[in-house]
């Protein structure tokens, strides 16, 4: 006879059904109570679900904020005036407040591009993860980007804008490329301050032939930050995807990518910037399901304080999917005695006829490097941060988007320059 336990709900938890019921009069589907009922049955993650071993939402969320209401007049005077402030990095750009499409403050999209400025229908597959499944039953707003066949779609820049205080923001953007279009998009998440709670998801479609960039990044102070990359890759088409974190108190981002057809390529890269008592994880899953698949995967973190970072990687090459060619790194440099990274590497093969393979590497300033720098006159605080500089722009290089990295190499800078001067006596 077999005893099972049941597991007490936490406050979190209890509050998050509470949202979910008083949602069912207003937006009920059983696309959504499909979805709840599976993150109900799982729970918040803890350290014994192996993708979330390092990270323990369970123990970290100690309280869900309300859901954040629909954007009234003056939050969306309060996101004109920070948008104002915000270098563009695209020639469109969408703006979302509190998940929702503000229209008034975004452009017309080109005329190979249409806008869909509301939550779209989220995929039936890939939300096994409780989170991801928490965003598909919670999402009220988002929109949806679809590029026609043989489009061109110039760079397109989505600012997420958060109008400020205790409340949680669920979201969801979908971007679907048809046969051969080509699209650069870039996710910008700004304004959250300390008590907000951020869940949002992203679903890219490319159809046989298409193309696609995606930067997305983190740059404003949420509680939490949870963001889901689901991709789906039809034959030959390829996407270029980048992660930027340099902020936020506990961040976990994870990508799930499935190459569908053959001949398709997939390339994955980040870099993240970690101090104080800041946690950020990057968690991925690359799938091949179709002969001569390619990946990369390359991402880099600077962890100092009493920082933590996370990278799982995880290839997986399903039976059938000869040919496949993958390569997966991760390094991290740590700048304090007390700074921690949790690297965890993998590859499932279950084909014979592939190149496959892995590396993470951990460790600090070499100091040789910095003693040369120092006999040339340079203070031990610059030759380290020009180091570290260094360091970040080889995976900012990756971006593909020259404008934009210069970008993510001035918040870099500034995030270097900040350790400079709060190190100072």
């Amino acid at each position: 006879m077999t005893l099972h336990r049941a597991i007490a709900k936490t406050a979190a938890e209890t509050t998050l059904a509470e949202q979910f019921a008083a949602l069912r009069g207003a937006a009920a589907s059983p696309r959504r109570e499909a979805a709840f009922r599976r993150f109900e049955e799982a729970g918040l993650p803890t350290r014994r679900v192996e993708s979330w071993h390092y990270t323990d939402l369970r123990a970290a969320l100690t309280s869900a904020a309300p859901l954040a209401e629909a954007p009234d007049a003056a939050a969306i005077a309060a996101a004109r005036r920070s948008l104002a402030s915000l270098t563009r990095a695209g020639r469109t750009r969408l703006v979302l407040v509190d998940g929702r499409f503000v229209a008034a403050l975004s452009d017309a999209p080109p005329a190979s591009v249409a806008v869909s400025p509301s939550a779209p229908e989220a995929p039936t597959a890939q939300d096994a993860d409780a989170m991801l499944a928490l965003d598909v039953a919670l999402t009220l707003g988002g929109c949806a980007i679809a590029v026609e066949a043989g489009g061109q779609a110039p760079l397109i820049e989505i600012v997420h804008c958060f109008s400020g205080g205790a409340a949680a923001v669920y979201s969801r953007l979908a971007v679907a490329l048809r046969v051969g279009a080509r699209a650069g998009v870039i996710e910008r998440f700004v304004g959250a301050s300390p008590s907000a709670q951020r869940h949002h998801a992203t679903w890219i479609d490319l159809a046989p032939g298409a193309k696609a960039h995606h930067v997305a990044s983190i740059e404003d102070h949420a509680g939490l930050h949870v963001e889901s990359l689901i991709a789906r890759l039809e034959k030959s088409a390829e996407l270029d995807a980048f992660g930027f974190v340099c902020a936020g108190a506990l961040v976990r981002r994870q990508i799930f990518a499935t190459l569908a057809g053959e001949q398709a390529r997939i390339g994955l890269g980040g870099l993240a910037l970690i101090d104080g008592r800041r946690h950020a994880d990057t968690t991925l899953e690359v799938v091949h399901a179709a002969r001569g698949g390619e990946s990369r995967e390359f991402f880099r973190h600077i962890v100092a304080d009493d920082g933590v970072g996370v990278f799982q990687g995880k290839v997986v090459v399903r039976p059938g999917a000869q040919k496949t060619d993958g390569a997966m790194k991760s390094q991290a440099i740590l700048i304090s005695p007390n700074a921690v990274m949790n690297s965890k590497p993998e590859l499932e093969i279950l084909a014979d006829d592939v190149v496959c393979g892995h590396g993470a590497t951990v460790g600090a300033l070499d100091p040789e490097q910095v003693f040369y720098l120092q006999s040339r006159g340079m203070p031990r605080s610059e030759a380290e941060a020009m180091l570290l500089e260094a360091f970040g722009a080889e995976a900012i290089a990756r971006v593909g988007e020259p404008g934009f990295e210069e970008i993510l190499l001035s918040m870099t800078r500034a995030w270097l320059a900040g350790r400079a001067g709060a190190a100072s006596p």
